[in-house]
């Protein structure tokens, strides 16, 4: 089950849990992405985005086989201590300001865990029937025959996080294209992938006939949930999309 981009909405990351019944289903792999910088604020106007990946990182020592997530642009930035902005506000910095309004003293320890947490999360997931999961997909400047290898390594260099980079790139990318994604899927030797990134009003998207988009951050929230046990063709994996 992959669930789309969340920011922040722990309302929708509950919804999600409900669906997952994860005690029920221990062969259920639930897959999370892009949980910080959000619109839920404290009264100093901070963020509270941080709330939700305590919650993710209690869930994932909860179910640390079943649980995996994914890093985004927005972690990626936060990590890299790039700025990112929206409104014409500085999300890195509301989402520092609301860890310091949370916890205080320990602010400091807290924050430094977060971003341990954005430098070991896995880039994707693939599953045994083929179907790639990632944030988003490079454009077909940064697609070279050592992508995947880059993606492989177990320690990225800093080069890969910066623009150019194969990281930053996987993270970023907006080319849905369908000849984009097909060489994409290529060079990670899968048949459709599922990503996140891209906004969209009804909670998913079918840019092309090898992709589809999820976005959970608003209502309808956007969730896949499929069979990894036989090969799917993207009929049959648009069909398992559901909203909340």
């Amino acid at each position: 089950m992959v669930v789309g981009d969340l920011h922040g909405h722990i309302e929708n990351f509950r919804q999600a849990l409900l669906r997952a019944e994860l005690g029920k289903n221990p062969g259920r792999h639930l897959v999370f992405q892009e949980v910080v910088h959000g619109p839920f604020r404290y009264p100093d106007g901070s963020d509270k985005s941080h709330q939700l990946l305590d919650l993710l990182a209690a869930l994932k020592c909860e179910h640390p086989r079943q649980i995996h997530f994914l890093l985004g642009n927005h972690e990626l930035s936060q990590w890299t201590r790039r700025r990112i902005a929206k409104d014409d506000e500085d999300l890195n910095d509301l989402f520092h300001r609301g860890v310091f309004s949370a916890y205080g003293a320990h602010a400091s320890q807290v924050y430094d865990a977060y971003l341990d947490l954005f430098a070991m999360v896995p880039l994707a997931v693939r599953t045994s029937n083929r179907v790639f999961v990632s944030h988003s997909l490079p454009s077909s400047l940064n697609l070279t025959s050592s992508f995947l290898a880059c993606l492989e390594k177990k320690g990225p260099a800093e080069a890969d996080l910066l623009p150019g980079g194969c990281v930053h790139a996987l993270v970023w990318g907006r080319d849905v294209s369908r000849a984009n994604a097909e060489a994409f899927l290529k060079h990670v030797d899968a048949d459709l992938l599922i990503s996140g990134h891209i906004p969209s009003n009804a909670g998913f998207a079918t840019p092309n006939d090898r992709q589809i988009i999820l976005d959970a951050m608003g209502t309808p929230a956007g969730y896949c949930l499929f069979p990894a046990d036989r090969p799917l063709i993207h009929e049959e994996l648009v069909a398992c999309i559901k909203t909340f």
